[in-house]
């Protein structure tokens, strides 16, 4: 790289407010002069063009992707006990979720191609006390949901879709949550859907399960001064719900922008430097070095490259030209 040429940063944000910036701005105001902040119409309408841009009946905002993790168990009913099945390869909040509901994560290896959680070696770790299957979509990649489908009707199982990479993603004419009871999203700043801040969303195809989330991100209420579970506080707030909706309009044309810059190499390598099961938070899982050695060898391995929708194309040259040099000494 030349002195002259500028750092490529993996994310610019500043960019992306400088091409919606008038209409966040708009959005934003919008909300602080109606003086509703929490939920509101633009929760509601955001969860509504969501589910339907993303193929499914229902979606129910909440205050972060972790949060729609976690309320999806619970959704779900599992609790302690119970064993749900996800990736080692993920943020530690995959993981993480299922040991806060009180169940225990049981890990399986992921396809060396890509990165997902493997349908076969996650059959293997299904026993007697698991209650779902937990796949992660990374990259815009799915995982093979026909697979976990399959397998979850063969045995009993729920499916929780973590597809707080996915935004927009679809495979073999499924999007998240459809084939999955629940799916997770996360907006994330990083994301490439993000909020202006922490927020996520549940969607699902099943009016109960929708109807039994929106109780539990407000405190098990379904009215007023009634409470009819133990929930908590997972609402998200209307500033996130403008913010989002001025962006989701966009979403397919920076995904397919995205895709353009990978078909010419520059694509997400990825996350992650260390893999769940060799956190120390993760030893209660029982689980050690070599037990999953495709995701440690891959977290080796991978390289994370700018791929936002506003790298201009002489930058992801240089990106790739970089790549193609090292590739080469």
């Amino acid at each position: 790289m030349s002195k002259a040429a500028s750092p490529i940063a993996p994310l610019d944000l500043a960019a992306e407010r400088a091409f919606l910036g008038p209409a966040l701005e708009a959005a934003v105001l919008s909300v602080l002069r109606s003086g509703r902040y929490i939920q509101g119409p633009e929760v509601e309408r955001f969860e509504a063009d969501f589910a339907r841009q993303s193929g499914v009946a229902h979606g129910v905002a909440v205050s972060s992707g972790t949060d729609a993790l976690i309320l999806g168990l619970r959704a779900l009913g599992v609790g302690p006990g119970d064993e749900v099945v996800t990736s080692p390869f993920s943020f530690f909040a995959s993981a993480a979720a299922i040991a806060w509901v009180g169940a225990t994560p049981r890990l399986a290896d992921v396809d060396p191609e890509t990165a997902l959680l493997d349908a076969g070696r996650a059959a293997a770790a299904v026993g007697p006390r698991t209650r779902a299957l937990a796949p992660v979509h990374l990259y815009g990649q799915m995982a093979d949901m026909r697979a976990f489908r399959a397998l979850a009707d063969k045995r009993g199982l729920a499916v929780l879709e973590d597809a707080a990479q996915a935004h927009g993603a679809a495979r073999d004419g499924a999007t998240p949550g459809t084939l999955g009871e629940l799916a997770a999203y996360s907006f994330y700043p990083t994301k490439n859907l993000g909020a202006a801040g922490e927020g996520g969303l549940v969607s699902t195809n099943d009016a109960e399960l929708a109807r039994k989330l929106r109780e539990l991100r407000d405190h098990g209420s379904p009215a007023k001064y009634v409470h009819t579970s133990i929930g908590t506080n997972a609402r998200m707030h209307a500033f996130q719900g403008a913010v989002l909706n001025v962006k989701l309009p966009h979403l397919p044309a920076w995904n397919a922008r995205r895709a353009a810059l990978a078909a010419q190499g520059i694509a997400a390598g990825v996350h992650y430097p260390r893999p769940i099961h060799l956190h120390e938070a993760a030893r209660p899982f029982g689980y050690g070095p070599g037990d999953f050695p495709v995701a440690e060898d891959l977290s080796l391995r991978v390289l994370c490259l700018p791929v936002h929708p506003f790298l201009e194309d002489a930058q992801g040259d240089r990106v790739a030209e970089a790549v193609l040099t090292l590739a080469e000494a």
